[in-house]
């Protein structure tokens, strides 16, 4: 992902790239070399002392991570990452894994089929890209040092801080950059969260011997009733959850169901506010009484309301007006139903006929509401088979020059000025290329994925460099599976910035998003199509009239210097562009591209500087000896049919100019 202006771009010196690079490959030596070896015991007290220390000096923001390497961009410090030693996660659930302790761990090995219980000791060291803390055994005779890297939150919660207690799902235990070993997870549904008070069961079937079963739901009804209060979301649903449990295994009277029909109803609206949709939906649904009487009327319609959000916030519109509608059978007068399934009539219209008010669209944003309420349009594109390029969209009609072609919502944007932006230097060990990398976007992405697991094929089904094991395993009972490896590597490839539409940003922080239909788009710097943002909402236009059955191209590099696109193209999305352009312009000497590159950017300033409106005739004059050098860079036979990128931004100046009068 490339920056969005100039002002973002992170200048990387030969000696920071060189250490950036050693970091990691000394930390791959040293593994490589111990692999296999048994775990060394710590020190319990010295162990501690030292996260304890740590954690002073993270939450005073005294010290950058001692295990991450860094260097400096517009914004401050950038972190810089290894990538490219992917791992899968395991797709086991607990129940089947085999139970091992600290004592058994051995270095740089990923313990396939086995599951290790641990609980925090120490205060949690929370760093920009990781977070650790020291964990022991069960019986606390040995300790050990635990770490998330990246994926280290959920629900704006630092995980290890979440909870004292914790199941790690084939624990890959390995070394940091420094040389000290630690258990690493990279995969958030390789670690499971638990009460490690009540981790063994013995404090819930102590409580179910004392109190009835209906009792004990209807006090976790009320305990997440009252953190819903103090709007700990978190704790609402765990409550919620473990009432639905119990409810369910036992039915103890009549009234049973109804309780857990509650508890459904009301997990649903907190999974509204987590934005865990597919369960939001899903519990709505299991809380319909279909009953007659009055008050089961009114619960209903909350169900169908809720039900009816969770599914328009997913882009399910026709199901969403069918939740609606329901609703309104029970309440006719509810506003809030009328208000959505006037809503609905629209999102459908743009869905079907790709018409949108984009004015108004534009004028409902801001800072605050970045995102569009727009409906995706597709209609007249497929996905098919692109020869030597993978997969790429297709005209599905005709279209004229001008008219949109798609328009999407992103699936997921990271606006620079919210707190989830982030961007690093990445030292891919693969292709040995360092790159910027929107890595804020990925772990929205991956947030956003267990919290909907029905969108992981989805996303999952991009191109990326990983693949995974092959496994298309994206649940266990343990809850949703995702791969960050992946996501990762499909971000890499397939986002986008969508601009600075609402403030300046810098390096560290750049707005960047994923577009799943546009992510089809092949790249040429001859298109047929251009793209525009409204918000998060990407709109792609014919440039010149476009056949059925005809490839849409858009540009990824705007760039009208030859080598500077061939460089981006092959470093950011991997491939090196062969499109009628760059074959003519790889003809030219390398001096006449170097002339070219000098009059372009004397261009580039002339138009930043000098206003067109009202233009003084010597200023005009100049302008036009300006095109006229470009122009006389290019060979006028052989780029009779492709255009002439370096004097595009001055023939723009020149078109809307006028001499003063």
């Amino acid at each position: 992902m490339a920056p969005n202006s100039d002002s973002n771009t992170v200048f990387l010196t030969e000696k920071e790239a060189e250490r950036i690079r050693s970091t990691v490959k000394t930390r791959l030596e040293r593994c490589s070399e111990l692999t296999g070896r048994p775990r060394k015991p710590r020190d319990s007290t010295d162990a501690i002392k030292e996260a304890t220390g740590a954690s002073l000096m993270a939450d005073m923001g005294g010290a950058p991570d001692p295990d991450m390497t860094e260097t400096q961009g517009p914004g401050g410090t950038i972190p810089a990452l290894a990538v490219g030693e992917p791992y899968p996660p395991c797709i086991v659930s607990l129940q089947d894994l085999q139970p091992m302790g600290l004592a058994d761990l051995q270095l740089n090995t990923h313990h396939r089929g086995r599951l290790l219980t641990v609980k925090r000791v120490s205060p949690v060291v929370t760093l920009v890209a990781r977070s650790w803390a020291m964990v022991q055994d069960k019986m606390g005779k040995e300790t050990e040092r635990l770490e998330v890297c990246l994926h280290k939150s959920r629900h704006g919660e630092d995980v290890l801080e979440s909870a004292s207690g914790f199941v790690i799902k084939e624990p890959f235990f390995t070394l940091t950059d420094h040389g000290e070993a630690t258990i690493r997870v990279d995969h958030p549904s390789d670690l499971i969260v638990y009460d490690s008070q009540t981790a063994d069961g013995s404090s819930l079937a102590s409580d179910t011997e004392v109190v009835a079963a209906e009792q004990l739901a209807r006090m976790c009804k009320d305990k997440g009733n009252a953190a819903l209060k103090q709007k700990d979301l978190p704790q609402a649903h765990a409550q919620y959850t473990e009432g639905l449990k119990v409810a369910k295994r036992t039915v103890v009277s009549d009234k049973t169901p109804d309780l857990a029909r509650d508890l459904f109803r009301n997990r649903a609206y907190v999974n509204l506010l987590l934005e865990q949709l597919d369960e939001a939906k899903a519990d709505a649904k299991a809380s319909i009484t279909g009953k007659e009487d009055p008050r089961s009327q009114e619960l209903d319609s909350k169900a169908f309301f809720r039900a009816g959000c969770a599914a328009y916030a997913l882009g399910d519109h026709q199901e969403a007006k069918g939740f609606f509608e329901e609703q309104r059978k029970r309440t006719p007068s509810d506003k809030d139903a009328i208000a959505y399934l006037r809503k609905i009539e629209l999102r459908i219209s743009e869905q079907e006929t790709g018409r949108y008010d984009l004015g108004k669209i534009r004028a409902g944003l801001s800072r605050v509401r970045p995102r569009a309420d727009a409906a995706d349009f597709i209609n007249k594109t497929k996905v098919s088979d692109s020869p030597g390029r993978g997969r790429g969209l297709f005209a599905a009609t005709n279209i004229l020059a001008g008219e949109i072609v798609i328009c999407e919502k992103a699936f997921c944007v990271v606006w620079g000025h919210e707190r989830e932006a982030l961007t690093a230097m990445t030292y891919d060990v693969r292709d040995d290329r360092i790159r910027v990398s929107p890595v804020g976007l990925s772990k929205s992405i991956v947030q956003k994925l267990l919290s909907n697991p029905s969108q992981i094929e989805r996303v999952l089904g991009l191109y990326g460099d990983y693949t995974g094991n092959g496994d298309s395993v994206s649940r266990t009972e343990d809850g949703p599976v995702v791969d960050t490896f992946r996501v990762h590597d499909i971000v890499s490839r397939n986002a986008f910035g969508p601009g600075n539409q609402h403030g300046k940003e810098d390096a560290r922080h750049a707005s960047t998003g994923l577009w799943i239909r546009a992510a089809c788009i092949n790249h040429s710097c001859v298109p047929n199509a251009k793209k525009e943002f409204i918000g998060d909402l990407m709109v792609f236009r014919a440039t010149r009239a476009i056949t059925a059955g005809e490839e849409l191209f858009h540009s990824y590099d705007l760039s009208s210097d030859y080598d500077a696109r061939q460089t981006a193209l092959t470093t950011t999305w991997g491939f090196e562009c062969r499109c009628a352009l760059c074959s003519t312009e790889e003809a030219d000497d390398v001096a006449v591209r170097n002339k070219r590159r000098e009059l372009a950017s004397e261009a580039d300033a002339f138009v930043e500087t000098e206003h067109w409106a009202n233009a003084k005739r010597l200023t005009i004059m100049r302008a036009q000896r300006l095109k006229r050098a470009i122009d006389g860079t290019y060979d006028a036979e052989r780029f009779e049919s492709v255009p002439r990128l370096a004097a595009q931004a001055i023939e723009g100046w020149l078109a809307k100019a006028s001499p003063r009068r």
